[in-house]
């Protein structure tokens, strides 16, 4: 898309050249009475200011039809290389350059996860994102919004997040989720459609600002529906009556690292958790599992049967945990 603007740059001088030659070539037939071949060809001569001498002789009329020819070329040459310059000099090209190679990476991608939005909620969330090691592409209607340091960090698309196509080029097809952090409910309704339409399987978490709001985004598609001002508050309450407990568990949610990560892990098969013994075999703490009703059943017991398709969320590092989902999948 951006290549496809920049070369949009050069259709008006290039339409001005293509009428130049038009009006040369006529105009050395009806009034120097060329052939059609020479008159292309002494216009082109003229234009290209080559030097070449004058195929037949020109009368009065020819040379100061000559002139203005000469004239009208240079100023387009002109013209062209000002535009040039300006790509260059301006870091046009290094930045379209930039914006294809982005275009490309973000085709490669999968499993990835998008933000439309890049407000106050978007950027948390992109952040939290790459300290979690996790892929995403930002969408934003408004450059305003993006600084040079945000484009050397995130994979960053201008463009309104509701438009299909936006959503396209973000790569919807592929990306195991969409996040939408836009300021109007209406808006963030029309990017889960959009999302659910194009690719069903993908989770969709959304903004809201108005309870109204949080029934239409669950029926029209979105897996969960987040009212960042009641978060805010609610958090505020627990940090008076639980705050070191509140504390370590956005610990817990937030700052994922080699030596401490709370994930889940997919059930392929039934078990026995006391049998797993996932603690003293790989070290892991089981936190809770989410059951294939989408019920969740916290700190089980060890004769809890998980059964296939459920979740079990651990706590633990990276090696203990890669050790219970090999333990998972080998059993």
């Amino acid at each position: 898309m951006p290549f496809r603007l920049l070369f949009k740059r050069f259709l008006p001088p290039a339409g001005l050249l293509t009428g130049l030659t038009l009006v040369g070539t006529l105009g050395y037939v009806f009034i120097s009475h060329y052939p059609w071949i020479d008159a292309l060809y002494m216009t082109i001569i003229t234009i290209g200011t080559v030097g070449f001498g004058e195929i037949h002789p020109l009368d009065t009329a020819g040379r100061l039809f000559t002139i203005f020819l000469i004239v009208a070329s240079l100023g387009l040459v002109t013209y062209y290389i000002t535009l040039i310059t300006r790509i260059f000099v301006d870091g046009e090209w290094l930045r379209q350059y930039k914006f294809l190679k982005q275009e490309q990476r973000i085709k490669k991608m999968e499993q990835h996860v998008i933000i439309c939005g890049f407000g106050r909620n978007g950027r948390e969330a992109a952040q939290i994102l790459m300290q979690n090691q996790l892929t995403c592409v930002v969408i934003d209607e408004k450059n305003e919004h993006i600084t040079d340091a945000d484009r050397g960090q995130y994979n960053i698309l201008i463009g309104d997040g509701t438009q299909d196509e936006v959503l396209q080029l973000a790569g919807i097809a592929q990306a195991r989720a969409i996040i939408t952090t836009l300021p109007n409910d209406a808006d963030n309704l029309f990017v889960v459609l959009s999302a659910k339409q194009l690719n069903p399987g993908i989770i969709v978490i959304s903004r809201a600002s108005l309870d109204s709001s949080v029934s239409k985004l669950k029926i029209a598609g979105a897996t969960n529906v987040i009212m960042p001002d009641k978060l805010g508050g609610a958090y505020m309450a627990t940090l008076v009556s639980n705050p070191d407990v509140q504390e370590f568990l956005g610990l817990m949610a937030l700052k994922h690292t080699d030596a401490f990560q709370v994930t889940e892990l997919m059930v392929t098969e039934a078990h026995n958790l006391g049998e797993l013994n996932l603690w003293q075999r790989c070290g892991c703490t089981v936190l809770g599992v989410k059951q294939t009703d989408g019920k969740y059943r916290k700190n089980p017991a060890p004769d809890f049967l998980l059964m296939k398709d459920e979740r079990l969320i651990v706590m633990g590092s990276k090696v203990q945990i890669e050790a219970a989902e090999a333990l998972l999948n080998t059993r």
